[in-house]
């Protein structure tokens, strides 16, 4: 047994050596160390080379010998006898003038350790080389002279192929074969030169085959012999008036007008003139013979980065950690509260969390649960402490868990999240980074999944630092071409600085001025034609044959969809509503319907709704709102009440406040701390973004028509007016204001309507016309007169 062990404890001590030595190649600095070593020896090589071509033949000897350790012979290039060796090699022994393009592809690699990527970097090193070889071959080729730069301008390996291949198969040979490798390599960086060639040569045959048509059919018609009545048909890709499908090819048939064909004519023929079309349309997809490399959404802005982890700050609270004394403090009254009760426990243990400890323990056999946790405000008074929660019991430990305040709680910053290994090796689509769980532990959730989320919390408590702690998670995970924000302020002040990052970023309906949404009627129409969106993109996932974006756009990039067939990339798109009450207020059922149905339907599309309100009453959040909201997050509220409103548990009304929260997933109850990220640290971020190439438009979502609104006063009809328009005209007239508002208040109706009945007071000559910000001009003095008119409208 001893033996066996000794050689357990053998084989770990061998591993730990390979296991420290794997950690510190995953090192970041040793990988920046080893990217400025492979950039520096880029630019040494580089200006080796660069001054080759001034001092190579006073440099000739360091070919055979470069005297390394005499200091009394040196070398005229730049570099010393370093450079005068390595661009000695590469010039002269091995590809000439071409050796130029091995810096630039050494510097890329170097950017590429870095996590730097302004080229695809396989194709650009497959490109380059074989450039090189084959440049190497033209310069030796085309050059009469061989001892120029010591082997002539392509090199010994250019040198020495020119001659093999002249040779083997002639200079003409030679040129026809070095003019298919270009080719070649020109195909490789780039499919467009194939496809004009190949339209090219289509033109040229169909243009062919069209003139040697017209001169058999008139060269038949001037001749004497007779037709044969059985025709042979013949295969053209081209397009005539009587078509035939045949296939995957375009083959197309027509009536031979030439006469008499031998079947092997025809056959010989049909084989030389059928050239099978590299795209179908009947299923929507792209189809090529030729490997396409897969489509970058990214390459538009190939040059963009991510905001950097030094925007943040570290915001440390100072000495924010629990002492001894407060934990065997707290245990002890927690213990002598629960003794007053003749309550006895056989076990307690403490998790020291960043707001929160809890307390575990573990009562003695026989005591009901229920009886510790109606003692949870006596636990609190003689804590001396607020929001002290019993969790009875937690689930999956088989103990009760009770939740004390820390007295100095610790700031959790944005910083120490996004830095976390957790949410940096994480593979969600969309990662949010929340905050820190009651064991210190970081806490990141997949967007996605949730898939919509509804946030609720008292003023002040933190919902705003939430969102944009959610923002901010995404913006350092996603780059433009994958996501875009909808965001919803009717507060006007809160999400106003991501508006320097419109291009990026931002959707919105064509024809706004500010992405921004702040007025109630755009928020309407914006949430309307979200929902177009949401009907379009189910009609491309309809035709794709697949059910969710994920699958859509992994078809998209393989190049299996034809773009035009309709089918595009298709971005997250995350619709964040700062203050939800407020819309509900103006603007009712109007609001509720679409977002309703975005709940409901665009989760597999992509599309992911985050709102938030700081009044979490019944008529707020609705029973369709919290049915198709199942993750919330409840940051401290004023009343039992409203915890279960958007809990369906009590819970939020006991937490500290300054972003102490509680997570609901599902079913499970998660206490966060939640991140803290401030105005100057965004400020920070959206410069950096704003600052950045970006693209020439926002996201534009399709563009919404209110069939409801009226599109002019020829077009309102005064027949069918609105039940309230006689009620809507009194109070016009009384306050002597004509407002959409003022009626919305008095009626308590949706914008819409209210819109519609000022559209028809104006057409009836109560009210002026639109005048901008002012309120529009009443057009009657008093009721008694308004009332006349309305008799005579009545009669």
């Amino acid at each position: 047994m001893s033996k066996k062990e000794g050689n357990n404890k053998t084989n770990t001590n061998k591993k730990r050596p390979a296991k420290k030595a794997r950690k510190t190649i995953a090192d970041e600095r040793l990988k920046v160390l080893i990217a400025f070593l492979f950039m520096g020896f880029a630019f040494l090589l580089l200006i080796s080379q660069l001054s080759y071509l001034l001092t190579w033949k006073s440099d000739q000897s360091f070919e055979w010998n470069p005297a390394w350790t005499d200091a009394q012979v040196a070398a005229e290039n730049w570099a010393g006898k370093t450079g005068a060796f390595l661009a000695n090699l590469t010039i002269n022994k091995w590809f000439g003038v071409a050796s130029f393009a091995f810096p630039p592809i050494i510097f890329l690699y170097g950017l590429l350790i870095i996590r730097i990527k302004p080229l695809p970097f396989t194709k650009t090193l497959i490109t380059t080389i074989l450039s090189i070889i084959v440049l190497s071959v033209w310069l030796a080729f085309l050059s009469s002279e061989n001892t120029v730069l010591g082997s002539g301008p392509g090199g010994r390996h250019g040198y020495y192929m020119s001659i093999f291949l002249i040779s083997l198969i002639g200079k003409i040979g030679t040129f026809i074969l070095l003019v298919i490798a270009s080719g070649g390599i020109a195909f490789f960086i780039n499919k467009k030169i194939y496809i004009i060639l190949k339209k090219f040569i289509l033109g040229t045959m169909n243009l062919g085959n069209s003139v040697s048509k017209f001169k058999q059919e008139n060269d038949l018609l001037n001749s004497d012999s007779e037709l044969n009545e059985e025709n042979d048909d013949l295969v053209f890709e081209t397009e005539f008036p009587q078509q035939e499908r045949t296939g995957d090819t375009e083959q197309f048939t027509v009536k031979d007008l030439a006469g008499e064909k031998s079947q092997a004519e025809s056959a010989d023929e049909e084989v030389s003139l059928t050239i099978e079309d590299q795209i179908t349309e009947d299923d929507g997809e792209f189809k090529d013979n030729l490997p396409l490399e897969d489509y970058d959404p990214t390459l538009e802005l190939a040059s963009f980065q991510l905001p950097p982890i030094d925007l943040l700050e570290k915001h440390d609270s100072g000495n924010s950690s629990v002492t001894n004394e407060e934990l065997i403090s707290n245990k002890n009254k927690i213990v002598d509260t629960l003794g007053h009760y003749k309550i006895q426990i056989d076990k307690i243990k403490a998790t020291i969390g960043p707001t929160v400890t809890l307390y575990e323990i573990v009562p003695a056999p026989g005591v009901r649960i229920s009886k510790i946790k109606n003692l949870e405000d006596d636990i609190a008074l003689n804590l001396s402490a607020l929001g002290i929660r019993i969790i009875a019991p937690i689930p999956g430990r088989g103990t009760i868990g009770i939740e004390v305040p820390n007295q100095t709680p610790e700031i959790v910053s944005m910083r120490s999240l996004i830095t976390s290994k957790r949410f940096q090796e994480s593979d969600y689509d969309l990662a949010v980074a929340l905050g820190k769980t009651i064991s210190n532990e970081t806490y990141v959730f997949d967007l996605t999944k949730m898939p919509h989320l509804l946030v609720a919390g008292a003023t002040g408590q933190g919902k705003s630092v939430g969102l944009n702690a959610i923002i901010a998670s995404i913006l350092y995970r996603k780059h433009p071409s994958q996501v875009k924000f909808v965001l919803v302020d009717p507060k006007k002040v809160e999400l106003t600085l991501y508006s320097k990052i419109e291009n990026h970023y931002l959707a919105k309906i064509p024809d706004t001025e500010e992405a921004i949404i702040t007025d109630t009627q755009k928020v309407i129409n914006t949430l309307n034609s979200l929902t177009i969106e949401m009907d379009q993109r189910y009609d491309l996932l309809k035709k794709a044959q697949v059910r969710n974006i994920k699958e859509y756009n992994r078809k998209f990039i393989k190049r299996k969809l034809n773009p035009e067939n309709g089918h595009r990339y298709m971005p997250y798109i995350v619709v964040v509503i700062d203050e939800f009450a407020d819309l509900i207020m103006t603007a009712g059922r109007e609001v509720e319907t679409p977002l309703a149905r975005l709940a409901q339907l665009a989760r597999a599309i992509g599309i992911h709704l985050v709102i938030a309100t700081q009044r979490p009453t019944t008529n707020i959040i609705t029973g369709v709102i919290k049915a198709n909201f199942p993750a919330r997050i409840a940051f401290r509220v004023t009343s039992m009440i409203d915890s279960r409103t958007i809990l369906d548990t009590p819970g939020a009304n006991q937490l500290v406040g300054r972003g102490d929260l509680l997570f609901a997933p599902g079913s499970d109850l998660i206490r966060l701390q939640c991140a803290f990220i401030d105005i100057p640290e965004l400020e920070r971020i959206t410069n950096y973004i704003g600052e950045q190439k970006a693209y020439p438009n926002p996201y534009y979502l399709p563009e919404y028509v209110d069939e409801s609104s009226s599109e002019g006063l020829l077009e309102v009809d005064l027949t069918k007016r609105d039940s309230l328009f006689n009620d809507a005209a009194r109070v016009i007239v009384a306050h002597q204001q004509g407002s959409t508002s003022l009626i919305q208040r008095k009626f308590s109706i949706g914008y819409n309507r209210a819109g519609r009945i000022i559209d028809q007071l104006e057409a009836a000559g109560i009210v002026g016309p639109f005048e901008g910000s002012k309120a529009r001009q009443v057009l009657f003095p008093d009721e008694y007169s308004l009332e006349q008119y309305l008799n005579s409208l009545d009669s």
